[in-house]
């Protein structure tokens, strides 16, 4: 059997390629969409994609089971379950609880395991030659490591009201399925720390069903299903703003983006044809070069980890986007952006220096002088992370507005006062500046230590 696990940091989302090797046939298991990756794993180890399968109909990336399937001749084999509002809407070969999907020598056993979405299933391997035992289990947005998948994405970035207490429900019963398993069994789930499709993912990409169930907090309550749901809808993080249309694409058919685009580098003449036409100008440069000189009107999101999820917050699947980025980073960060599809991509500019526009500075401060504004009444001290993060601790006096819908909430800004936000660590207080600065806030203090740095010192917090 071949087996190999690709992980996207950016996204920190998991997909998986097993093959047999006696017979060549291999499946991928969620495929993130610049499916270039699967090939060339594919070729390097003489084998051909000839199934490809998802564990649900993803909200956080779009899935490239098609591209896949486009491009090998590949079958699909999708989820039947969960009622007529949760089927694939394009042509493919379903599957139901019990299901077995062969793959020359070895067999996926499909399990619905519903909850964090009503169609959910989780894959259930068996390597034949070696033993008709299970082996590992492919749980996708299910069971985590540390975590399950949350119940409350469809109501919360989809609008459909009362669905996360139906979500809860289905998960305290699928967690059953998962607790009867051998406790041998390897877990591989589809995402890992620093998702938003739970809150306490561990960092270790795999586990055991015996390890969940004496780590793993869900486990805890297995005689207690309101405690369950209690302690599972609460504290979960704010879902990114381009869920809803991930999971309207992932269902629907769309059109097909079978490779990485090459976006070109704009000439001055064309970037400012662009600029004066409205196109959102996404500064992916470190945030003190975005700091000590950017564009009016333009959001510094550098290139992190998490780029693409921040632009998923603030950026409309209708606007149109030039990068400021250099070269060696633009294939990176289309990559990051196609895997939301966010691709109506201009191009880019590699330098800010020579367009003929007035930039804008970004006023960051430091801790002493952080502490002298704190008791001015003419100042209001803004605190951008998420609302979890705030009610488990944050400095006396500040307000809690979460960057990633700041701009919905601007009329409550005091603008007769001097602004100064903070975060965490200074990278989102640098975005909700630029979100600031767009909406006319010029004069925006950022303390960019944030809580990191205030907790270090052993200032006061209230919690």
């Amino acid at each position: 059997m071949f087996f190999q696990h690709i992980y996207d940091q950016s996204l920190a989302q998991g997909s998986y390629l097993i093959g047999c090797q006696a017979t060549g046939e291999s499946i991928v298991i969620d495929a993130k969409r610049d499916v270039d990756t699967y090939l060339d794993i594919a070729k390097q180890n003489g084998l051909r994609i000839t199934h490809v399968t998802e564990t649900h109909i993803h909200a956080d990336f779009l899935s490239g089971t098609r591209e896949l399937a486009a491009l090998t001749g590949a079958t699909m084999y999708l989820s039947d379950e969960g009622g007529p509002d949760w089927q694939y809407q394009f042509a493919h070969e379903t599957l139901r609880d019990g299901s077995i999907i062969k793959v020359g020598n070895l067999t996926l056993e499909v399990i619905h395991t519903p909850g964090h979405t009503p169609e959910s299933i989780s894959f259930l391997l068996r390597d034949h030659p070696a033993t008709d035992e299970p082996i590992m289990l492919f749980t996708g947005d299910f069971v985590f490591v540390g975590d399950i998948g949350r119940p409350d994405l469809l109501e919360k970035a989809a609008g459909l009201v009362g669905t996360q207490e139906i979500g809860a429900h289905q998960l305290f019963q699928s967690l059953t399925k998962f607790s009867n398993l051998p406790p041998y069994v390897q877990v591989w789930p589809g995402h890992g720390a620093g998702s938003a499709c739970g809150k306490a993912l561990g960092a270790v990409p795999s586990t055991t069903v015996g390890y969940e169930l004496i780590r793993n907090w869900a486990f805890r309550f297995e005689n207690d299903e309101k405690e369950f749901t209690d302690y599972l809808l609460t504290g979960q993080p704010e879902p990114p703003m381009y869920f809803a249309t991930m999971k309207k694409l992932n269902k629907v058919d769309r059109p097909l983006l079978t490779k990485v685009p090459q976006h070109p580098k704009l000439t001055k003449d064309q970037f400012l044809s662009a600029y004066e036409g409205g196109a959102k100008i996404i500064d992916t440069r470190p945030k003190i070069r975005h700091a000590n000189g950017a564009i009016p009107r333009s959001l510094g999101i550098e290139n992190s980890r998490s780029f693409s999820t921040w632009v998923g917050w603030l950026v409309g699947y209708d606007e149109q986007i030039v990068l400021v980025a250099d070269d060696a980073q633009v294939e990176d960060l289309t990559r990051k952006l196609m895997r939301i599809g966010l691709d109506n991509i201009l191009g880019y500019i590699s330098g800010v220096d020579d367009l003929g526009l007035a930039l804008e500075t970004r006023s960051i401060i430091d801790m002493d002088t952080f502490r002298s504004l704190l008791s001015r009444d003419d100042v209001q001290v803004v605190d951008v992370r998420g609302a979890s993060e705030y009610a488990a601790g944050h400095i006396p006096g500040a307000v809690n507005l979460f960057v990633g819908t700041l701009a919905d909430h601007l009329d409550e800004l005091d603008r007769s006062k001097q602004l100064v936000i903070h975060c965490q660590s200074g990278a989102r207080a640098a975005i909700a500046q630029s979100v600031l600065a767009a909406h006319g806030f010029k004069d925006v203090q950022n303390f960019s230590g944030g809580m990191a740095e205030w907790r270090n010192k052993n200032q006061p917090v209230i919690a």
